[in-house]
């Protein structure tokens, strides 16, 4: 049973995971390099969601409010500092995004102090499914995880952004010649990525609790269920956040929760040794 509590804990966070895990990947697809400024990111929308939920807006409120700070602040970053070093290759954007992270972290730091936070939400008695327990908070934010989700592959299915923007991840020239303008759907893929990457944050800090380094603590987990899935696939983000949810949870039970983060170290080495492509392979929406 304790197994199978620990699996269930494990497809609780997966599937809060694969939110902001959606979001870095169709920005990779797109913008052709893994911005790690969505540590800070995921930060900042768990923080605006905070603010928000605190004066008084429901949770549809301030999950919109969450969205639109993170996406637009990971927007002015990625056109300020990011996307002018991509003529120079991805590796220079990177490094530059891992230094935004950490401007927005501290930026939050001094606005909020290190003190946790959490969101007032009204306490509720677990539910029990045999000896199996979870919260009907935990319910709540899967669910809002999960409509999120087919949100976002509705909107790359049938619509026209969404074809475009999977058009240019396939082949950005062909999609020019298409009349498909790149700068524009770098710019969508941006703010979206980034408000997706945001809403990860608020829906990982209503689980638990949120401070200046909420998103640095889920960095490498994202970045690995990206990899694990297939950079550039958004399914693949998905089939990534779960197995690395799982994964965690599952390796609290052998080696202890001091080592849980070396799962997602583990995950990264043993996929680009073994299928560098991913379990879905590149750009596979």
């Amino acid at each position: 049973m304790i197994i199978l509590q620990a699996l269930v804990n494990g497809i609780v966070s997966g599937t809060l995971l694969a939110v902001p895990a959606i979001g870095f990947t169709a920005m990779f697809a797109v913008l052709r390099f893994p911005n790690f400024s969505v540590s800070g990111v995921a930060t900042l929308g768990a923080f605006a969601g905070y603010l928000a939920y605190g004066a008084g807006l429901q949770m549809a409120g301030s999950l919109v409010a969450a969205f639109a700070v993170a996406g637009v602040a990971g927007l002015a970053f990625d056109k300020a500092a990011h996307l002018p070093l991509i003529r120079q290759g991805a590796l220079p954007a990177a490094i530059a995004s891992i230094a935004t992270g950490l401007i927005l972290e501290n930026v939050v730091r001094l606005g909020f102090g290190n003190e946790p936070r959490g969101y007032d939400r009204p306490i509720a008695r677990d539910v029990f499914l045999g000896d199996i327990r979870v919260s009907p908070q935990q319910l709540e934010t899967m669910g809002l995880a999960l409509l999120l989700m087919l949100l976002v592959f509705a909107a790359l299915a049938f619509t026209r952004i969404g074809k475009a923007m999977r058009a240019s991840a396939d082949n950005p020239e062909l999609a020019a010649l298409k009349g498909i303008r790149p700068e524009r759907i770098a710019t969508l893929a941006s703010f979206v990525g980034m408000g997706l990457v945001g809403v990860g944050g608020m829906l990982l800090g209503l689980d638990s609790s949120i401070d200046p380094l909420t998103g640095t603590r889920i960095l490498l987990s994202l970045f690995a269920a990206a990899v694990l899935g297939g950079l550039g696939s958004v399914p693949g983000a998905v089939l990534g956040a779960f197995l690395i949810g799982m994964a965690e949870e599952l390796s609290v039970l052998v080696v202890g929760s001091q080592y849980r983060a070396a799962v997602g170290f583990i995950a990264i080495l043993a996929m680009l040794t073994l299928r560098p492509r991913g379990l879905l392979g590149e750009r596979a929406y």
